[in-house]
């Protein structure tokens, strides 16, 4: 590839992993802060993985811009995608043990307009980034943007996810649909960060 398109290509996934950082950044803090307000584990569990995506998008940012200016791609590349998926293994210990105490003790969460709102927001987001990436990412031949990518399409997940718990929680009162929301989150995170835990993308699977 020319080095002046492949140049364009980087600027432009710079650009697209800026929007990530910033969008995920300010849709963790709502989330975070709902979520405690509601006492949602779902909700927070949301917030907790936009703040790793906000990570993630820290560490990409990192492996574009060392290539941008002359560093070592393959060595940056493997290490970017592993601290991807060791992000991903995290959230999903999180998410499973704080969604298993809610429900052996019961902990009823609040309704949350700001939660659903956030959610779906989310949902109109996120596909958008993870296609945008995904292009990147072939332009780039970078096995870390299309985990990074995947990881904007599993946020798109999660949204669903969320918004059908909330929704269910705030319609009908099933306090229990939040952290089994919650559960259904967690073997999709952990898929994810096993396949960048080995060096692959799920699209390599």
């Amino acid at each position: 590839m020319d080095q002046a398109i492949r140049q364009r290509h980087l600027q432009r996934g710079i650009t697209l992993e800026y929007l990530t950082v910033g969008w995920n950044a300010l849709e963790g803090l709502i989330a975070v802060a709902s979520g405690a307000v509601a006492g949602s584990v779902a909700l927070i569990g949301f917030g907790i993985d936009s703040f790793i995506e906000t990570s993630s998008g820290a560490i990409l940012l990192w492996r574009l811009r060392s290539e941008r200016d002359g560093g070592n791609v393959e060595v940056v590349e493997r290490l970017a995608l592993k601290l991807v998926g060791v992000s991903f293994v995290l959230l999903a210990i999180y998410v499973g043990g704080d969604a298993i105490k809610s429900l052996l003790q019961r902990e009823k969460p609040e309704h949350s307009a700001a939660g659903i709102a956030i959610a779906v927001l989310s949902l109109i987001v996120m596909p958008w980034l993870a296609q945008q990436k995904r292009k990147a990412a072939g332009s780039l031949n970078s096995r870390a943007l299309q985990a990074d990518s995947r990881q904007a399409s599993l946020c798109a997940y999660l949204s669903a996810i969320l918004l059908v718990g909330l929704a269910l929680n705030a319609a009908l009162g099933w306090w229990w649909a939040d952290p089994i929301a919650a559960l259904a989150m967690v073997p999709i995170i952990a898929r994810e960060g096993w396949h960048a835990l080995k060096g692959k993308t799920c699209c390599e699977c």
